[in-house]
């Protein structure tokens, strides 16, 4: 935002528009130290480790959490080297390749 502007910010806008994203009751047994999802695990930095075709640690955005097959996965976005310079991924990975940043 423009300082000196008197518009709300994102966050306020966001929170005032009454959508409420329906996310697990439970945070991933993975080991992970995020808060419980739902409880603000969402939104955080993390670092993806070894994502499939980009072997490394790169860092990045969890999105949400979602429970399938018995474990729970993160979507994120991260950025890899591409070979033309910086590639945005979207990705659900499991939450043993997502640590707190």
């Amino acid at each position: 935002m423009t300082p000196g502007r008197g518009g709300r910010s994102l966050g306020e806008r966001a929170a005032a528009s009454g959508v409420r994203a329906d996310v697990p009751a439970a945070a991933p047994a993975s080991g992970a130290s995020y808060a419980a999802a739902g409880d603000g695990g969402e939104g955080r930095h993390c670092w993806v480790r070894d994502p499939p075709e980009f072997p490394g640690t790169w860092p990045g955005l969890l999105v949400e959490w979602r429970q399938r097959g018995g474990g729970w996965q993160g979507r994120v976005a991260y950025t890899v080297t591409g070979p033309h310079g910086p590639v945005l991924v979207e990705s659900w990975l499991p939450a043993a390749r997502l640590e707190p940043r």
